[in-house]
């Protein structure tokens, strides 16, 4: 995994719209880039739900939000329209980002070991650095843990 205060890679990825995103877009702005397995499966709702849930907080806070799966740009508006999703689901179907950002690694299920995307989230200041990283995050409660640890960075 990156660490925090090093310079978060910048990127170019589709959103679930098709419109192209990179990280120096949102200079000047807090960005929490969380990184999911797979649209629509049980955790990856509950996260993303969670996140929707938070965002007049995290609006208020001038925080974006930007989810990135390995999941086609079809995948991802499909998951967005369906739950109601309002902000960007970024699609690194080349995994370059993914492994860029380290969270590309080998998992286990069911007694089968398979390359995965590790569910973490990255908080990047307004200047492009890694303020706090997420590792082996926990569907529930992400989005209000983010919200805690960037009141406290922002006072």
């Amino acid at each position: 995994m990156l660490q925090a205060t090093q310079n978060a890679p910048d990127f170019s990825l589709k959103d679930q719209n098709g419109e192209t995103h990179r990280l120096s877009d949102y200079k000047g702005k807090w960005v929490l880039l969380y990184f999911y397995p797979k649209d629509d499966t049980p955790g990856c709702t509950k996260e993303a739900c969670g996140m929707q849930d938070n965002m007049s907080n995290f609006n208020h806070s001038k925080l974006v939000v930007l989810g990135v799966s390995t999941d086609s740009v079809k995948s991802h508006k499909k998951f967005a329209d369906k739950y109601g999703l309002t902000f960007t689901l970024l699609a690194d179907d080349t995994k370059e980002i993914v492994q860029t950002y380290e969270v590309w690694k080998p998992k286990k299920f069911m007694g089968r070991e398979y390359l995965g995307t590790i569910r973490s989230s990255y908080l990047i200041t307004p200047e492009g650095k890694i303020a706090k990283v997420y590792e082996q995050v926990k569907p529930e409660g992400h989005a209000q843990e983010v919200q805690s640890d960037l009141a406290q960075l922002t006072r």
